[in-house]
């Protein structure tokens, strides 16, 4: 049985040369510590796990500020919800 108890250090190294399973690893974990700071920065170096977390994160509550600061980090499907929120009707209705 293999150790999957991999430190971050380890993590960031390899993050940091490339590998974007690592670099998905840390969002995770960062996302599991609920470290929105950390999720931010690894969106800005180019995670789209991060930017799907943060998504779904700013989804949940409505936040189209940040909706929109995703989409301007690069993650594309944060645009798309939010102007899914945007287009949604004004009583909370949606079709």
């Amino acid at each position: 049985m293999t150790n999957t108890n991999i430190d971050r250090e380890t993590l960031r190294g390899l993050a940091d040369e490339g590998n974007e399973t690592a670099l998905n690893r840390l969002a995770d974990i960062a996302d599991a510590a609920g470290d929105l700071g950390e999720l931010s920065e690894l969106l800005d170096e180019g995670s789209m796990r991060a930017g799907f977390l943060l998504t779904q994160r700013a989804a949940s509550t409505g936040d189209l500020r940040e909706l929109q600061r995703i989409a301007d980090a690069g993650y594309d499907e944060a645009g798309d919800e939010l102007n899914r929120l945007l287009k949604a009707p004004a009583d909370g209705h949606r079709d």
